[in-house]
This record gives C-alpha cells, sequence and structure tokens, in this order.
C-alpha cells in the first residue's frame, strides 16, 4: 500500500468516525427528549432530518473511500462507483436543502408582526414535513443521472472518453449534455445558496434593527445575555456560514476538476474531504451552541422545561 493511499485512508476513517459519533450524540438528545414527553419544535424536526443526510454522507463516502484507500476496493467494483456516490449526492442535496429550510423557518420566525411575513409565522411550521419528503424526492430523482455516468476504473478497459477520478471514472456523452446535467444537478444548490444568503442578511438586519429598538427605549445597555430565540438565530447563522465557507471551498475544487481533462489523484481526495467537512462539524456547532446539552442527563431528575438547541422556538 502507498503511503499516500494510507494517510488519504486513515483521514477519511478518522473524519467518518468523528463525524458520525457528533451525529449520533445530537440524535441520542433528540430521542431522549422524545421518549421522556418533550414534544419536539419544528426546529428539531429539520434539525433531525440533517442529522439524517449528513448521516449518509458520511457513510457513503467515508466507507467508499476508506476502502478504497485500503485496497479493498475491487469488492466494489461498479457497485461502489455507482451505488455511494449517488447516496453521496442525496444526503449532499438533502443536507444542503435542510440548512436552507432551517435558515428561512428562522427568518420568518423572528420577522416583526407587522412584516409581510406575519400570516407565514403560523402557517410555517405545518408546511416543514411535506417540504423536506418534496426535498428528499426531489433529490434523489434529480441524482439518478449519477450512477448511469459512473463506473470503475476496473471494468472498463476503453476509458479515452472517461474522466478518470481516482478508481471511478466518469462518462463524457459530449460536452452539451454534461453541461446539462451539470445544470440540472447544481440548480437546486445554487437555489438553496441564495435563498440561505438572503434568509441569513435578513436575519441579521431583524437582529440589529431590534437590539436597537431596545437600547433606544430602555435607555440602559441591553443584557448580555441574549433571548432563547436570538441564541437559536446565531445558532443557525453560525450553521449557514459554515456550510458556504466549506461548500465554497469545495466549489473551487470542483471548477478545477471540471478543468481539467485528467486531474490529479489529489483534487479528488480534497473535493471529498472538503465535502465530509460541513456534515461532520454541524452537530458539534450545535451542541456547543445549545445550553442545554450538559443538562441532558439531569432533566428527568429535575423536571425542568424540555432543553432544546435551538431555542425556545
Amino acid at each position: 500500500m502507498a503511503t499516500k493511499d494510507f494517510v488519504v485512508g486513515m483521514t477519511f476513517l478518522l473524519q467518518t468516525v468523528i463525524g458520525v459519533l457528533g451525529n449520533f450524540s445530537l440524535l441520542y438528545h433528540y430521542l431522549f427528549l422524545h421518549f421522556t414527553g418533550c414534544r419536539l419544535r419544528p426546529t428539531d424536526l429539520m434539525v433531525i432530518n440533517l442529522i439524517v443526510a449528513n448521516s449518509l454522507v458520511l457513510f457513503s463516502t467515508g466507507i467508499h473511500y476508506t476502502m478504497s484507500s485500503f485496497g479493498r476496493y475491487h469488492h466494489l467494483h461498479d457497485f461502489g462507483c455507482k451505488f455511494f456516490p449517488y447516496l453521496r449526492g442525496v444526503g449532499r442535496g438533502v443536507s444542503i436543502g435542510t440548512t436552507c429550510l432551517l435558515s428561512i423557518f428562522q427568518a420568518i420566525t423572528i420577522s416583526p408582526m407587522n412584516s409581510r411575513w406575519a400570516d407565514l409565522k403560523v402557517k410555517a411550521p405545518k408546511y416543514i414535513v411535506f417540504s423536506v419528503f418534496l426535498y428528499w424526492v426531489l433529490q434523489m430523482l434529480v441524482n439518478v443521472i449519477v450512477p448511469i455516468f459512473m463506473s470503475s476504473n476496473l471494468s472498463n478497459k476503453n476509458i479515452t472518453d472517461r474522466k478518470l477520478l481516482g478508481f471511478c471514472s466518469h462518462l463524457h456523452p459530449d460536452k452539451t449534455k454534461d453541461s446539462l446535467f451539470a445544470v440540472l444537478l447544481t440548480s437546486p444548490d445554487v437555489v438553496c445558496f441564495m435563498l440561505m444568503l438572503w434568509a441569513s442578511g435578513s436575519m441579521v438586519f431583524i437582529l440589529h434593527r431590534h437590539r436597537q429598538r431596545v437600547r433606544h427605549v430602555h435607555r440602559t445597555p441591553v443584557s448580555s445575555r441574549s433571548s432563547p430565540v436570538s441564541r437559536a438565530t446565531k445558532t443557525i447563522l453560525l450553521l449557514v456560514s459554515t456550510f458556504v465557507f466549506f461548500n465554497t471551498l469545495s466549489s473551487i475544487v470542483l471548477i478545477v476538476i471540471s478543468i481539467l481533462n485528467n486531474p490529479s489523484l489529489f483534487l479528488p481526495d480534497i473535493y471529498l474531504l472538503i465535502n465530509l467537512c460541513f456534515p461532520t462539524v454541524s452537530p458539534f456547532l450545535l451542541m456547543i451552541r445549545g445550553s442545554s446539552v450538559s443538562r441532558l442527563s439531569f432533566a428527568w431528575i429535575r423536571n425542568v422545561k424540555c432543553p432544546n438547541l435551538m431555542g425556545n422556538i
């Protein structure tokens, strides 16, 4: 085994293990609340969906490329190059969509009662389950393209019309179809990205205006202890900012890979490692920002109000 393959394999394995532990710890938190009689809030349902999507990305990418790096790829063949990228695409798409829904829902939640979004404050929670289900279906349909054009290098003798991506290769039917497929795959992500930027800007503006209004009314410095809604909003802003940062990095690497006819073997690995960063980091951001985590194990003893990572919303 080459040193490069060993280092890459260990990196994938370590990142996958940390990410899975983080997501399952957060999932345990919500299962604990559910089985102790606490009613889950709309944002809790979206966070649970984010955990499932993140876990799908971690398992598909981690298992696939850890096995590849450690020389176990011959057990997968075409199945590995078709099935795991498909799962990764669906999980990544749902993760992006869920983060987008979180930011939009929170922007609507903290909007003033006299704003044009006032009517949606009551209606929005009713559409969350339907929106999440619809986005899962959309991503499963859109990503069907992936297994059609992906295959193993081991089963392809003629690779002149294929772009090598490590142990797998991607068929290039022609430039026009390739561009159309790229647009189809990236369109939902681009729309979600723009909506997240809009929602994040709206939340920052609303929080700033509220803080200025409170200072003006009381004419004294605002207490350093922020409200539950404010904490939840800042948590979602941190989550969105983290997503935008890692997604921008992965997009830059993906553009470089797309431009090059035969990209270096390091570039696909770097691209996948960056894609694993958000699913790995996001549960820890939610747990660190959630003030209730440290009290979770004692909630049933103290019989206090149900703790919530995302605030009382």
